[in-house]
């Protein structure tokens, strides 16, 4: 099932030639694991000594989302402590007779649950968390919950509120505990990282406040107002610990031990958001370049990560950039990660 690994790494050197990164580190695999990977380019243009390598942390960005709250999530689901259908304020006192009150957790994973587009934490809540959190539990809502599929940060930030809750642990803990340490994720974690570690980061944006590039410390700035973790961003982890994340996604059932199970994943990898586009299934969506019956599914991080599942082709793949470092435009990665989308699944 290994796609052609010369064929990714061209691919990937380009990229760094174009300045879409500095470098590059790339897995694929099925449910027994990483069947190929590599790595490409530098960790940091700056110090042309140091190559990027196989376990060179990335700043994960939105794919917290999938690998934190997602999961969290389902294993609340599966123990029976969280219904998908059933509206927020009548079990959650904290958005009771706000409206909130009125979404459900489903509309949150699909994105469709009416939230402000921007999260714009600072600006509207100060600085403070827990002002924070009051706030964004009390927001007004854009939409009516179920009228449109809009992308939008606050779905995940107000899922990790929610876990918490449930739960009266930090989501910090809870995604190390649930999901990341019985999955052997041994190098996944929220930041900021400690300087050993965050020695092996790849660097990101350029900081005005601390005059140095981001380096172990997330970049997604509501994630840093929050003390570094929260739903919307701020993992940290390497290719490697992602496969194993992604094995598991292939690989749960109801007889595998893990923290999370094949109806999870069943539930999670179809299309819940019915005749309104784009279709989106639960934090998941359709992998652009693709259709429903390829069945690849993919989210990705500003940072310039990204990762792929198709349950019908048995395969997953990762690809972590730190796009950053040169840009914010998003159109080099995003033609790079097509290709390397298209490289490993038309793969047979």
């Amino acid at each position: 099932m290994t796609p052609g690994t010369p064929r990714i790494e061209r691919l990937l050197q380009g990229g760094v030639r174009a300045l879409a990164f500095p470098g590059a580190v790339w897995a694929v695999g099925d449910a027994g694991g990483t069947a190929a990977g590599g790595a490409v380019g530098l960790l940091d243009p700056a110090r042309p000594d140091e190559p990027t390598r196989p376990d060179t942390l990335f700043d994960l960005a939105s794919l917290t989302k999938v690998i934190a709250v997602w999961p969290v999530v389902g294993t609340l689901v599966e123990a029976g402590k969280l219904h998908l259908h059933t509206p927020l304020g009548t079990f959650w006192p904290e958005v009771a007779g706000h409206p909130l009150a009125a979404v459900t957790p489903h509309q949150l994973l699909t994105h469709t649950a009416g939230l402000p587009l921007r999260a714009n934490l600072r600006h509207l809540y100060g600085t403070d968390p827990q002002d924070v959190r009051d706030g964004v539990l009390r927001e007004e809502l854009r939409r009516l919950p179920g009228e449109a599929v809009e992308y939008t940060d606050r779905a995940a930030l107000v899922l990790g509120y929610l876990a918490e809750h449930l739960t009266g642990r930090p989501l910090r803990e809870l995604a190390a505990d649930r999901i990341w340490g019985p999955l052997g994720m041994t190098e996944t974690r929220y930041g900021p990282l400690s300087a050993p570690v965050a020695a092996r980061c790849a660097p990101t944006e350029y900081d005005d406040e601390t005059g140095t590039r981001l380096k172990g410390i997330v970049h997604d700035f509501s994630s840093r107002l929050l003390g570094g973790a929260c739903g919307i961003a701020g993992a940290f982890s390497t290719a490697e610990d992602l496969g194993r994340f992604l094995a598991h996604v292939l690989g749960a059932s109801a007889d595998a031990p893990g923290p999370f199970g094949s109806g999870w994943v069943a539930e999670s990898l179809r299309i819940r958001t019915g005749e309104l586009a784009p279709p989106r299934g639960l934090f998941w969506h359709v992998a652009p370049g693709t259709g429903v019956r390829e069945d690849v599914w993919t989210h990705t991080g500003f940072t310039g990560t990204g990762m792929w599942v198709s349950p019908a082709r048995g395969r997953w793949a990762v690809l972590l950039t730190n796009k950053l470092y040169f840009t914010r435009e998003t159109g080099p990665v995003t033609a790079v990660r097509d290709a390397f989308r298209a490289a490993v699944f038309s793969a047979t």
